[in-house]
Formats: structure tokens, C-alpha cells, sequence
């Protein structure tokens, strides 16, 4: 990422962050004034929704600081905490909603129609608006990814709602509002579950999740002089950084052998697999036992 893409994720996210601060509030007066309980709901989301994308920006922020001799990884992993928090914060709103929706379909109001359609348009065109200026950041990690995806969610509630308020107008059917709430809190707690597993196996060092463990082993082994490979490690610290560290256990070459080795396997892990930080030590079986490098929770 560039100095001109790095200036310009905060400030989008902070518009998008003005946005639903309007909607939030449009939303909250005129969903009482209606009795909708899709239109408030939605606004509680919203309102959720500014929370998390004032993390995700100031998260951003400090995960641009630079390493020093206390956080020699930097500040990068910031970003999957808060893709994590924001993730848990959707399971539990989403949650409240999907009940409060049930207790609203058991117990049906009447809904003003007309007034519901007209603050779900401008909802509409707000998320819609939001979704847009923050999508080209969503591919950059997953904490921007998260931010979107709140952004994302909310556009479409914002277009249930609008679907929802014009056959409540037309039919008076006025069921169809906690429908609508009940539909796209299951779509919520389905899609937010694949941002909350990923942050989850990131904070645990998992290895990602598009990369074979067994294959890379076995592509570390393809070299003639190459025994065994043990302590093998593979983990990522940020979208886009990914470690691994690994033992090779080799036999007797010569050190021109081994460099020629280490250059190849080291450049194929980075066209290959995108692993740009790889840590090798190529020991033989003697240099082993002479240095005390053997282990029991070597994989």
C-alpha cells in the first residue's frame, strides 16, 4: 500500500462513519414515529456499525506505527483484534434483533407504511453511498474487510426495508416487518461467522487457510541432500504477512550446496505460497545432537 492509499483509508472510513451517524438518528426518530421495528432495529445495527468502523479507524492508525524492540512484529495484528471485536459485536446485534423480530411477529403493530419506505430510501442511498466509498479498502486486510462488511449488511437491511415498507403500503400485511428483520438477521449471523472464524484461527497462529500444510512439507523435501523436515511453523500476523520457520535436517554438503538450497526454497515459498518471511535452519543429523536441537513437539 502506497503513502496516497494509506492517507485515504482513514478518511473514507470516516465519511462513511458520517453517514451512519445521519441514518442512525433519521432512523431512531422516525422508526418511533412509524412503529417500525425493522426500521429500528436497523438503526441499533447502524449505530453498532459507527462503533466498529471508529475502530477499524483507529485501527488503521496504530497498526501504521512502526516495529520497535517491544513489538518487534509492529502493530499490524490490531487489525484482526478489531475484525474480531466488530465480528462479535454483529453476532450479538444481529442476535437481538432476530429475537426482538420474533416477539414483533407473535405480537404484530401496525406499521406506518409510507413513512417506513421514505427513511428506508434515504437509508438506502446512504449505506449504499458508504458501501461504495469503502469497498476498494475491503481487499486491503481484514479489519477494513470488516468494516465493509457492516457497511455491506446494512445497504441490504436498507433494501428489505424498502422492499418491506411498500408491500406494508399496498397490503397493510404489516407481518412482513419483522419477516424482514428475521431474514436478514439469519444472512447476518451467517456471513459474519466466516470473518469471526478467520480473525479467531489468525490470533491463534492457525495456519491459513488457503495454504496445505502437508503440501508445503512435502515441497520443502523435493530436494536432492534434504532428510526430514521437522518444527515446521506456519502462521500470519496480518492479511497479508505470513511467517513460517522450519528445521531441515540435511546431510553431509557443501556449504555452496546448501546456500543454492536455501535461496531456491526460500524464492518458492514466495512465488508459490506468498510467504514472504521464512525462517530456515539446515542442521544434519550430528549437527543435531552436537547443538541439543532435538524435540518432542517437533510436527
Amino acid at each position: 500500500m502506497d503513502k496516497h492509499e494509506h492517507q485515504s483509508t482513514p478518511k473514507n472510513l470516516a465519511i462513511a462513519i458520517t453517514i451512519n451517524v445521519f441514518i442512525v438518528v433519521a432512523e431512531i426518530v422516525f422508526g418511533i414515529i412509524a412503529r417500525s421495528m425493522a426500521l429500528i432495529s436497523e438503526a441499533i445495527h447502524n449505530f453498532t456499525d459507527v462503533g466498529s468502523m471508529s475502530l477499524s479507524w483507529w485501527g488503521e492508525k496504530v497498526s501504521a506505527r512502526p516495529k520497535d524492540n517491544k513489538k518487534t512484529y509492529g502493530y499490524k495484528r490490531v487489525d484482526i483484534i478489531i475484525a474480531f471485536v466488530n465480528a462479535s459485536i454483529l453476532v450479538g446485534v444481529s442476535g437481538w434483533v432476530l429475537v426482538e423480530s420474533v416477539i414483533r411477529l407473535l405480537h404484530p403493530e401496525q406499521v406506518a407504511g409510507f413513512t417506513m419506505l421514505i427513511v428506508a430510501v434515504v437509508s438506502l442511498v446512504g449505506n449504499g453511498l458508504a458501501t461504495y466509498i469503502l469497498e476498494k479498502d475491503a481487499k486491503k486486510n481484514l479489519n477494513l474487510k470488516s468494516a465493509w462488511l457492516h457497511s455491506l449488511q446494512d445497504a441490504l437491511f436498507s433494501l428489505a426495508v424498502v422492499v418491506g415498507a411498500i408491500l406494508i403500503y399496498y397490503t397493510g400485511w404489516n407481518w412482513i416487518d419483522p419477516i424482514a428483520s428475521i431474514i436478514i438477521s439469519v444472512f447476518l449471523l451467517k456471513e459474519v461467522y466466516a470473518i469471526l472464524s478467520e480473525s479467531v484461527n489468525m490470533l491463534l497462529d492457525s495456519v491459513p487457510e488457503n495454504l496445505d500444510f502437508e503440501e508445503i512439507k512435502k515441497s520443502l523435501m523435493v530436494f536432492a541432500g534434504i532428510e526430514k523436515v521437522s518444527d515446521l511453523h506456519i502462521w500470519q500476523t496480518s492479511s497479508n504477512d505470513r511467517f513460517l520457520s522450519a528445521h531441515i535436517i540435511i546431510n553431509d554438503m557443501q556449504e555452496s550446496e546448501k546456500t543454492k538450497i536455501l535461496a531456491t526454497i526460500i524464492r518458492q515459498l514466495k512465488e508459490k505460497y506468498e510467504i514472504h518471511h521464512s525462517t530456515l535452519q539446515m542442521v544434519s543429523e550430528q549437527e543435531i545432537k552436537a547443538i541439543g536441537l532435538e524435540c518432542e513437539h517437533c510436527n
